[in-house]
């Protein structure tokens, strides 16, 4: 019997070797090949070539804004930017269990009471979804389910049925007749999303994709995938934990980097309306090394709490280990405390973490993690009800950080009494009840926290 041939794909850019490299040819990506099987061309994939389209000049284009309709969950519309666009395309990543399809079903049984929607499985079966319904308190008797991995009998489906919402879970198990790959494979996942945002713009169906993630946490198939969506959505967050976050990495109808938070509950994903309670400890009592920061996610100013351990090193190279912020970040802010502060921790160990479970990556959270350091060191503890926020320069000046007059508001809004920020971010205007310290340099920042604690 003859052996079955075999091409090796690249997942980033699709291109096509027939032998296994560990960098790809085409786009110079390393370890990005995996086996397949080689596409046969089908005739009825390429029609002929149309008429030319009509010709647009900008000046002739009505501009409005996207209409949208909300899906029933507050903190989901925030990451959507307002809510779902009609013949929009969603892409929705996360690790298995962390709560994707919940999250899915929750929203379509709150549209099911207005709108026609579809939830197509291509990984449960249908009493499979109602047992999950039935545990999530969830009643929806004209919600639809479709139990199929077929493209064409989806497409057919979706033709007949013309729901203005449809959920497809997931995008990697489903496969089309005209290729002859498996399903999952690079080739079958960029045809299978090609078609369905297809469909969506013609119909103006919105279709949710759900998307599995690699062991490295990006999403699994090629990357043209997320190139051709309109909104790519990541869970974070630890399964382990009761706490979800969603995050808006692409969003061509609103503002990305977005956060929703949620926590799993027995009923499902419930938003939280007030999150920056949950990335705050709750001391008894003040604790060195802790420092309160303002971060901006979005459109929406957090309260994180900065804790940080400093304790001697018992090994010629001392560790660096930063949970929830850039490690690389870690090693350059230990060295302008040392050159400009006069503060060394080349024989100490320095761990850094992040509480609740959220990422930083905005440098608006250096100052906080030099003063926690610090707090670490001294072994005494900053002021209760300071918060801090502001970029440190290699020159040793504090920066200015965006949108420095809503991380105060909200800091005075949850009580606190005192902020060190950026002299260029210092109010105009009084805050009530916050008194704002504004620093240039990072020595002068150590020295006014110093004078605050006695």
């Amino acid at each position: 019997m003859a052996k079955t041939k075999t091409v090796y794909t690249c997942t980033e850019c699709g291109g096509s070797v027939p032998r296994w490299q560990g960098q790809c040819p085409h786009c110079q990506q390393w370890n990005t090949l995996v086996e397949s099987l080689p596409e046969t061309p089908s005739a009825r994939r390429f029609q002929p070539l149309a008429a030319s389209a009509t010709v647009q000049r900008l000046s002739e284009i009505e501009a409005s804004d996207v209409p949208r309709f909300t899906s029933g969950i507050e903190e989901f519309d925030r990451v959507l930017g307002g809510g779902l666009v009609a013949g929009g395309v969603v892409l929705i990543g996360g690790d298995p269990g962390i709560g994707k399809s919940t999250l899915l079903l929750q929203a379509l049984a709150n549209l099911a009471g207005s709108r026609r929607v579809l939830y197509v499985s291509g990984e449960e079966s249908g009493a499979q979804i109602a047992l999950r319904a039935q545990r999530l308190g969830i009643d929806s008797p004209s919600l639809g389910l479709l139990a199929e991995i077929q493209l064409e009998k989806i497409q057919a489906t979706l033709d007949a049925d013309k729901p203005e919402v449809a959920v497809i879970d997931s995008i990697q198990t489903l496969y089309s007749e005209a290729l002859s790959s498996a399903p999952g494979s690079v080739a079958q996942v960029r045809e299978c999303a090609a078609q369905l945002t297809r469909i969506a713009k013609s119909s103006g169906t919105t279709i949710i994709l759900v998307g599995h993630v690699t062991k490295e946490g990006s999403l699994a198939g090629p990357r043209v995938l997320e190139h051709i969506v309109d909104t790519v959505l990541y869970f974070e967050g630890d399964t382990h934990s009761s706490h979800r976050l969603i995050r808006a990495f692409k969003n061509r109808f609103g503002a990305v980097n977005e956060l929703g938070v949620f926590a799993m509950t027995e009923r499902g994903l419930r938003g939280i309306s007030n999150p920056s309670a949950l990335f705050l400890s709750q001391h008894e009592q003040t604790v060195s090394g802790s420092c309160v920061m303002v971060t901006q996610e979005g459109s929406r100013p957090l309260l994180v709490e900065i804790q940080a351990l400093v304790d001697a090193a018992h090994v010629p190279n001392p560790r660096r280990l930063a949970v929830g912020l850039e490690q690389n970040r870690l090693a350059l802010l230990l060295a302008v405390l040392h050159r400009h502060a006069g503060i060394a921790c080349f024989d100490q160990d320095v761990f850094l973490n992040a509480v609740g479970g959220v990422k930083i990556t905005e440098p608006a959270a250096d100052l906080a993690v030099l003063l926690s350091i610090h707090s670490s060191m001294r072994n005494k503890p900053l002021p209760r009800g300071l918060v801090v926020f502001g970029e440190v320069g290699l020159a040793g000046e504090i920066r200015p950080s965006p949108r420095g007059q809503d991380r105060l508001r909200e800091a005075a809004k949850l009580g606190f009494t005192q902020a060190v920020i950026p002299k260029a971010n210092a109010p105009k205007q009084p805050i009530d009840g916050l008194e704002v310290i504004a620093v240039e340099r990072i020595e002068q920042a150590i020295e006014r926290v110093r004078y605050l604690d006695g």
